[in-house]
């Protein structure tokens, strides 16, 4: 049985019309009052699957006959997607509605609706396999059969996890609607698992094989079919969070346990209501039941603030220094955490709020940054405290699908970075000031998690755990980036893990079972970014020379670099034995023109753009051809002569000069037309270049 448009209107169930599926080769389409509407032959022989795809345009069905057929809402045969074939246990739609995984014998085929696209087909099983689901958020397959295992596959048919064998076949499997769990059901055995795969326990039941399961929109209760006819109803408790000192366990569907670690003490929270989310950072701790948010501190977790829920449907809650992001099936709202409503952002209309996780949503005080649903490739910045784009229409569009994207927490907005992880699994740099500077960081990261406590950033590679110590450094000297980072060989921790957070001097990760470990970093870093924002440049430098770490010397470099502390700069560049870096500086601090100082220090960190526009306002018209003449963009430098109407025939000359020293023949049409009407004197160039530099005073 399945459900017309379940869980996709206002984040609540809006069961318009179902599909009942029979053993008679029929299918009936059923009101919500219970009245049958139709009813179709489909199938020769019993129907075994009937599901509506996610937008709630068709419907497949599958049958012990081998075929896959597609129907309209109104029961109308669209077409037949899998002609012939062994009996087909189940099937299931992709996210987009695009394609249909079903099982066949012992393999999974994944068949697009497109005709003319090839299928991909794998071997799941050892036995037939029974059951399967696809999630709608996070776009991974489960798959149970007779062999008595369940295992987890991405969207390509790459196994990510496979079980121990249970003592009997695995009868029935279901997704939560927001894909962070899954359950299990087999002979008198219900179990409830992490994405990952691993076991957050079981429960034993005497009602026979589980035949089907059915989760609750808010992903907190279960609905169980058994072979005897008893539907047994269940709710997920036992649930753990852990920030710093404090421990958070929901006991029962109403009672919340927080424990201080370190002065053992224990407070005991009873509830109103049944706790639908909850959420444990930046010494607040956020619980969301089915009517009302109440946000506790870690300082008195008797008197908490409390708002009532416009919409009770809150499937995800993301925290920040200052706020916190709540996603309910309609809407993103920001609050304090004093429970005022700071904002509502202005979503497009593509964006789903179902799709929402901590891998397409991060906040940070003053931007929340949101992968668009439809277009993938696409992640939109809003304001925290407005609700809407920045700088009116703000987005980060990339050329591959996105799928993880994070926000700088510490410093302002102009200070603010998105890391995102595209499809190739490289990591990308954005400003949020700029959108238009994005720079790749890394290659092959699985995950990536910014530090809480300061802008350092840390992902999972290969069974390694990298460390960026300042990122920034990508924008300001990429050529010292890799000394900016640090590895941390984590080998014995196994494979599959998964990065949780990253806070102070440690990062914790999840193992492939579901126990967690911690890796600890230097405390060097963090107190050093702890001087630099609190403008101790003599004791950070101090601090790196007791230290007598490289990778902090190139932190400290490029940091200086960044704040324009020319004199911290240098001798950090000198540490790590930068000789041409460190003689460049000396020569912009010989400078006494501030522009030109400016300019030159933009062009140290590749800004050719800033350096242009600082000339310009400056009016070193001559100097912007110069920088442009000295990098060989010859076509750039001829375009500011002509739009200033200035040292054309000096582009002209120098140009000649260059052709005649590497020997070539002018190929440029725009220099040809230009030649031709400009007569090239060499005095009268050097006379202006001279009464340029003259002008400037030193400025060579």
């Amino acid at each position: 049985m399945s459900c017309l448009n379940s869980g996709l209107k206002g984040g609540k169930v809006q069961a318009s019309l179902f599909v009942v599926t029979s053993s008679d080769c029929k299918f009936h389409l059923v009101s919500q009052g219970g009245r049958i509407e139709k009813t179709v032959d489909a199938h020769k022989g019993a129907v075994l699957t009937g599901r509506w795809s996610h937008d709630s345009s068709a419907l497949v069905t599958s049958g012990e006959d081998g075929k896959i057929k597609i129907w309209s809402k109104s029961g109308m045969l669209r077409s037949t997607l899998v002609q012939s074939g062994p009996c087909v246990y189940c099937a299931a739609w992709s996210p987009e509605s695009d394609r249909v995984v079903y099982t066949s014998g012992k393999h999974l085929i994944i068949q697009p609706l497109q005709p003319s696209t090839k299928p991909i087909k794998w071997k799941a099983h050892d036995e037939i396999v029974l059951k399967l689901d696809w999630s709608l958020v996070n776009n991974m397959i489960i798959s149970g059969g007779e062999d008595c295992k369940y295992k987890v596959w991405d969207s390509y048919g790459r196994l990510l996890f496979s079980s121990s064998s249970t003592n009997y076949p695995i009868t029935s499997l279901s997704w939560s609607p927001d894909g962070e769990l899954f359950t299990v059901g087999s002979f008198n055995l219900l179990q409830l698992c992490d994405k990952s795969g691993w076991s957050h326990g079981q429960e034993a039941l005497n009602y026979g094989s589980v035949l089907g399961i059915s989760w609750s929109n808010d992903a907190t209760q279960i609905a169980v079919a058994c072979a005897d006819g008893h539907v047994v109803s269940a709710h997920c408790i036992k649930k753990r969070l852990e920030w710093n000192e404090f421990e958070v366990l929901l006991v029962s569907r109403k009672t919340v346990h927080v424990k201080n670690i370190i002065n053992d003490t224990q407070d005991v929270l009873e509830l109103r209501d049944r706790v639908i989310k909850m959420s444990l950072g930046y010494n607040y701790l956020v619980i969301v039941t089915s009517t009302q948010c109440l946000i506790y501190t870690s300082t008195n977790f008797n008197t908490p603030a409390i708002f009532e829920l416009k919409n009770p449907s809150v499937s995800f809650v993301q925290q920040c220094e200052t706020c916190f992001a709540l996603v309910d099936g309609s809407s993103v709202l920001v609050y304090s955490y004093e429970g005022r409503q700071v904002s509502m952002l202005k979503l497009p209309t593509q964006v789903q709020t179902y799709m929402l996780n901590s891998y397409t949503l991060a906040i940070s005080p003053d931007v929340v940054a949101v992968k668009d649903g439809k277009d993938e490739r696409v992640v939109h910045l809003f304001d925290t405290s407005t609700g809407r784009l920045i700088d009116n229409g703000s987005t980060i569009t990339h050329s591959l699908q996105v799928v993880q994207v994070g926000l700088s927490q510490c410093s302002d907005m102009r200070e603010r970075y998105v890391a995102l992880i595209d499809k190739n699994r490289d990591v990308y740099l954005i400003p949020v000031s700029d959108v238009a500077q994005v720079k790749k960081l890394a290659a092959m990261v699985q995950a990536v998690e910014w530090n809480q406590d300061c802008n350092m950033l840390c992902g999972l590679r290969d069974n390694k755990l990298l460390v960026w110590v300042y990122p920034r450094t990508l924008f300001v000297d990429a050529n010292i980036l890799p000394m900016t980072m640090t590895e941390h060989d984590i080998n014995d921790s196994g494979k599959n893990l998964t990065l949780l957070n990253y806070i102070g001097s440690r990062a914790c990760l999840r193992r492939a079972d579901g126990s967690k470990i911690f890796v600890p970093v230097s405390l060097y870093p963090l107190t050093l970014h702890g001087l630099i924002n609190n403008g101790k440049w003599d004791e950070a430098v101090r601090l790196c020379r007791f230290a007598k770490n490289n990778s902090l010397w190139a932190c400290l470099a490029a940091m200086g670099m960044h704040e324009k502390k020319l004199q911290t700069a240098e001798i950090a560049y000198a540490a790590i034995r930068e000789v041409d870096k460190v003689e460049y500086l000396n020569h912009i601090k010989s400078m006494s023109n501030k522009d030109i100082r400016a300019a030159k220090m933009a062009l140290f960190c590749g800004n050719f753009g800033e350096a242009e526009s600082i000339l310009q306002r400056a009016g070193f018209i001559y100097h912007i051809i110069q920088l442009y003449m000295d990098s060989f963009d010859w076509e750039r430098a001829l375009d500011v002569a002509i739009k200033h109407k200035t040292h054309i025939d000096t582009v002209l000359g120098f140009r000649q000069l260059y052709l005649q020293e590497v020997g070539k023949k002018e190929t440029s049409n725009k220099f040809k037309q230009y030649s031709q009407g400009v007569q090239i004197q060499w005095d009268k160039i050097r006379a202006k270049v001279d009464a340029e530099l003259e002008a400037v005073g030193d400025l060579n």
